[in-house]
């Protein structure tokens, strides 16, 4: 038990939770009954947040922040080098006149105008993969849709031309292996490669698009960056590759987090494609019930008293979403997936205040475009074997995904 918990309760109140065991069930009764005793809990990551409440509140506090970057990277044996180099200057791990500066560029290009715009492309990207999945009969949902459906969208959103599409998506699937460095391996090369080959990319992009400006994200961005002269060039680049890592990976997650959903619950399938004016409720349910982020950390930047928790300064908190989207306190009939169901509270894993996430609109049209065209043409999903899982601290979801649908 850390120093932390221990100033506020004795060992046998606050439990202890192996949330880095591979088989540790974030749904199970383990969690749930921690849950119901205790707003957080002790891990072998430090504390965890198990109650929604807790965790908006939590996140929103200015007393809280991400720690520079440099301190979840010093944890996995990362000081230097091009990971240190692009994740330590990252937009999400600052807070501040610093993050809000950075934040300024991207909303100025990043409009909702520029997200609706997209919205036919999504829609016939969608269309046609899923008329693929229908010819072929079985799939590996990930593979053939999830994965290719935001990797066609984030390449246009970007002006990434279809040619370069297949090295892209190398690269943009590693760089997100960066919440993964404690398994070792491979992992560091890998992320490190990506890095350095998206950076490089950038470039290229960031020239061309100088000398020819396109209605694409990377023109607008360049031409913000220009005419306000707020954001220099080296950040510029990181602000291009931190969006290329985010629209990417959390998105394929999510789709296919939500056929294992749909496959669990096949009569929500069915509702959906007789009333597919449920896809707004469908989505925000989706969202809550298997979240493609599992984890969302913080640290105190100040000793304080929340809760009746003393927490010292530096002190990680790490927000476990999936339990926290169904707490009971907030969530009635959190256990149940009902795709009828009014939202009750915003997701977590889009984050909060300041920091509540640029790419939301886009993930939802995404899923908004995705879903109907998949349960117009197919029934239900069936698993037909194994199915093989990122890990489910950090973002979370099937890496592999073998399906038929029903008819």
């Amino acid at each position: 038990m850390s120093t932390a918990a221990r100033s506020a309760a004795t060992s046998d109140t606050i439990p202890f939770l192996n949330v880095i065991d591979p088989e540790f069930d974030f749904r199970g009764p383990e969690m749930i009954a921690a849950q119901n005793g205790n707003w957080y809990a002790e891990s072998p990551i430090g504390l965890v947040v198990l109650r929604y409440t807790e965790a908006q509140e939590l996140l929103r506090d200015q007393r809280m922040d991400h720690g520079g970057g440099d301190k979840y990277l010093a944890a996995n044996g990362v000081v230097d080098g091009p990971i240190f180099d692009w994740f330590v200057p990252m937009i999400v791990n600052h807070d501040g006149d610093h993050h809000r500066r950075l934040r300024g560029l991207v909303s100025k290009a990043f409009t909702p105008r520029m997200v609706n715009n997209l919205r036919p492309f999504i829609r016939d990207t969608a269309e046609r993969l899923a008329d693929q999945v229908a010819t072929a009969g079985e799939c590996d949902f990930v593979d053939d849709f999830a994965d290719p459906l935001p990797l066609a969208v984030l390449s246009e959103l970007l002006g990434v031309p279809p040619a370069d599409h297949s090295t892209f998506r190398r690269w943009t699937t590693d760089i997100g292996l960066v919440f993964s460095l404690a398994h070792g391996g491979d992992i560091r090369a890998r992320v490190e490669a990506a890095v350095t080959g998206l950076y490089g990319y950038v470039n290229g992009l960031i020239t061309e698009k100088r000398a020819k400006p396109g209605n694409d994200l990377i023109s607008a961005l360049v031409t913000v960056q220009r005419d306000d002269g707020q954001v220099n060039e080296e950040e510029l680049r990181n602000l291009i590759v931190t969006l290329v890592f985010a629209a990417h990976d959390t998105t394929r997650h999510q789709l296919s987090n939500a056929m294992v959903a749909f496959a669990q619950h096949p009569e929500q399938w069915t509702l959906l494609a007789r009333q597919p004016d449920l896809i707004g409720n469908a989505i925000e349910e989706i969202m809550r019930w298997c979240p493609s982020t599992g984890t969302v950390y913080r640290f105190a930047t100040e000793d304080f008293d929340y809760r009746g928790l003393h927490l010292k300064t530096g002190t990680m908190i790490t927000v476990l979403v999936v339990p926290a989207q169904r707490d009971p306190h907030v969530f009635p009939d959190g256990h149940l997936f009902d795709i009828t169901a009014t939202p009750q509270a915003a997701p977590i894993q889009f984050g909060a205040g300041p920091h509540h996430c640029l790419g939301a609109a886009l993930a939802r049209a995404e899923l908004s475009e995705a879903l109907p065209a998949l349960t117009e043409r197919l029934g239900p999903p069936i698993i037909t074997g194994p199915v093989a899982w990122h890990p489910p601290l950090g973002i979370h979801g099937p890496t592999t995904l073998p399906l038929r649908f029903g008819t």
